[in-house]
């Protein structure tokens, strides 16, 4: 057995293994209690608008999908690179993105609920459950991924040969990116829609808690929860570990083919990225059984000590495996190429450190807006925006000095290794962000279902943790997604010059130039249209509960009945509705563009969208966070000027200002913005035949 053939088995049994522990734990979650009726019926509720939502989405996205499709299919007949391997690749990666998505959003909806139920019992058996409920989510999505990956790159093979596969892989990349998108999009409006009717009206028109069932739009709000930040992130994580590893296989296929290296280099260079995902898997679920924290106070340190645990054990397996692997391999030693994947991991916990300083209640930047919102909703909004441009400058320094440092070791592949060494990690911080949405809903059944209060203190306190959990989760994917977009730029580059030897991508190139300004463009235009998008869908919303307010007596009073199933639909069609003009941005703009104006312009149009959507994405994500963790300081009550500021304070109105603002920056736009990156890119090395037929 060759080289290729053990390392795709090997890439098999690891997808495999973390499907089957998902599917275990699943099992050993549905085991305990779900709690009291009035429990299971709002959780019910939940996952019936989830899965409705879910389905009419992914229904509609199947109609681009397979338009799609079929094009790549019948361009075969014209273009070598499509055809139906490429075609078949295409929809294979659609169906394991939309799959991750739809198994986040049916884990959390059932692990919420448990969650709940177990509070009863305090703060360490309800951390303990919540993350294991979340580590399913975490362990399909990196599964799925090295699973999927083989199993094509095997048939791929065996069918096509290794030119052929390799081809084709832009395909499974594609389907991947362009399902990220749209649940990132859809599942995002839907959710700070609901989110922002459920708090201009009800906590700040009616006075009401955020999670009280008097709320006509408190279902939908909680169904948000979990087809925006599970669903969504899973597909969107799902994606970018999927892309990264793509992006580097076809990178070393271009770097190490023909250049006298050997077969065996060859493929060993193309392996090695996949099998740091498959060797993910195994650490993964090592680090799982170091979470643990005795008292709310210490939650999110609990949560850290698998995150680090899963990077050490992870800096010492790669170290072994990569001293035999890579030895001999190219012109670099196999230390190199262990140096590279280290300063993967080394990021990977600089960016998870810089994020939670930025998003944590504990440190200054959330304690300023806190402080800010004192002095009314303008300040507040100042406070909030100053914080998200300045949590850019950290990231930005640290992913300079990522590619630096792993230029240096291994040249551009190098580059290629930090960041599948980095989405390595994607198993464990996918757990610790799927643990947000499940505490969050968790807290919200407890508090229509009317239990105790040392339950709900202790559903917040693990709540107020997920918070900065997904602004980690949201950094984290970002920056990864930065590294993978400068990859693929590479391989554009790789492959326009097989057509265009003596094109240039210097700057001093007035095509390039125009390609950067316009490149820059696209991230602010995408992220306008999500933003106007969430607004329209929240305008629907607040009028439909205002309706209730008035037109149905007694809800204030608890004796009428909220219609919340006519939230739910609305807020339903409203998001699919707003999801689609957004989505086709990253598309557009590389053939209106690019196709008419040439490869210099698309490579600008690559480089321009990567950098100013990376800073546009790290502000919205990083400063939305702070401005809803300033929020939560002062319902915990906070102390400035010797008074203290509670709920329902003026301050507190003002940091409900900040945090309606700062939904759509921290759930919708600024997440979308990842895999929007890498649509552009993939797009673009998909049409690069095309690109070489009009300007070759």
């Amino acid at each position: 057995m060759n080289v290729f053939d053990e390392a795709m088995i090997f890439g098999i049994i690891a997808g495999l293994i973390a499907v089957i522990y998902s599917i275990a734990v699943t099992i050993w979650a549905l085991k305990h209690d779900e709690g009291s009726e009035k429990m299971k019926q709002i959780a019910k509720a939940i996952q019936e608008g989830a899965t409705a939502f879910l389905n009419r989405q992914y229904r509609t996205v199947a109609i681009v999908g397979i338009i799609i499709f079929a094009l790549i299919l019948i361009g075969g007949y014209w273009i070598p690179q499509f055809g139906i391997l490429t075609a078949s690749g295409f929809l294979l990666g659609a169906i394991l993105s939309a799959l991750a998505g739809y198994l986040g959003m049916f884990n959390a909806v059932r692990a919420n609920i448990r969650t709940a139920q177990i509070a009863h019992k305090g703060v360490k058996p309800a951390l303990k459950f919540a993350f294991k409920g979340g580590s399913v989510t975490g362990l399909m999505v990196l599964g799925l991924g090295v699973l999927g990956i083989s199993v094509f790159m095997l048939i791929g093979h065996s069918v096509s040969g290794l030119d052929g596969v390799i081809n084709s892989l832009i395909g499974f990349a594609f389907g991947c990116s362009l399902i990220s998108v749209f649940a990132r999009l859809g599942g995002g409006i839907y959710t700070k829609a609901a989110d922002v009717g459920a708090d201009l009206v009800g906590k700040v028109e009616a006075g009401i808690p955020e999670d009280d069932p008097r709320n006509p739009a408190v279902i939908a709000d909680q169904v948000g929860d979990n087809v925006g930040d599970c669903a969504g992130m899973a597909a969107d994580v799902f994606e970018t570990f999927a892309v990264t590893i793509i992006a580097s296989i076809l990178l070393a296929y271009s770097a190490f083919r023909g250049h006298g290296y050997g077969e065996t280099a060859l493929m060993k260079a193309i392996l090695y990225p996949l099998l740091l995902g498959g060797i993910a898997v195994f650490t993964s679920i090592a680090g799982v059984f170091f979470v643990s924290a005795p008292t709310k106070e210490k939650i999110m340190q609990g949560l850290y000590k698998g995150l680090f645990a899963t990077g050490i054990i992870s800096a010492v397996v790669y170290y072994f495996f990569t001293m035999r692997f890579m030895n001999g391999v190219g012109d670099h030693s196999a230390m190199d190429y262990y140096y590279s994947a280290l300063v993967g991991l080394v990021l990977t916990g600089l960016i998870i450190v810089i994020t939670d300083y930025f998003t944590s209640t504990s440190f200054s930047p959330v304690k300023s807006i806190a402080k800010a919102s004192t002095t009314g909703h303008g300040t507040n909004i100042i406070a909030g925006l100053a914080v998200g441009q300045m949590s850019t400058a950290l990231p930005v320094i640290a992913i300079a000095f990522g590619i630096l440092l792993s230029y240096h070791f291994a040249g551009f592949y190098g580059v290629a290794v930090a960041a599948s060494s980095m989405l390595s990690m994607a198993g464990m911080v996918i757990a610790v962000d799927s643990f947000g949405p499940i505490t969050d809903n968790a807290g919200g059944i407890a508090e229509m279902s009317e239990l105790p209060e040392d339950v709900r203190e202790t559903t917040d306190a693990l709540d107020a943790v997920g918070n900065t959990t997904k602004a980690v989760t949201k950094g984290y994917a970002i920056g990864s997604a930065a590294l993978a977009a400068i990859v693929l730029f590479g391989e554009y580059s790789d492959l326009i010059k097989v057509g265009i030897p003596d094109i240039s991508f210097s700057i001093a190139q007035p095509k390039v130039l125009i390609g950067l300004f316009l490149g820059a463009m696209l991230p602010y235009i995408f992220a306008s249209l999500a933003m106007k998008s969430v607004g329209k869908a929240a305008g629907d919303i607040v009028v439909e509960v205002r309706r209730q307010f008035k037109e149905i007596p007694g809800i204030m009073e608890g004796t009428g009945k909220p219609e919340y199933g006519k939230c739910v639909d609305i807020v339903t069609k409203s998001s699919l509705r707003e999801m689609i003009l957004p989505a086709f941005i990253p598309i557009a703009g590389p053939i209106v563009f690019g196709l008419t104006m040439g490869p210099q312009v698309l490579g600008g149009i690559l480089l321009g969208t990567i950098i100013s959507g990376l800073f546009v994405a790290i502000s919205m994500t990083s400063g939305g966070a702070a401005w809803d963790n300033a929020k939560k300081l002062i319902e915990k009550g906070f102390e400035y000027n010797g008074q203290t500021y509670r709920k329902g304070s003026e301050a507190h109105k003002a940091a409900v200002t900040g945090d309606t603002v700062g939904d759509p920056y921290k759930d919708t736009a600024g997440p979308a913005i990842n895999p929007m990156i890498k649509v552009v890119n993939i797009f673009t090395i998909l049409i690069i035949p095309i690109v070489l037929l009009l300007w070759s």
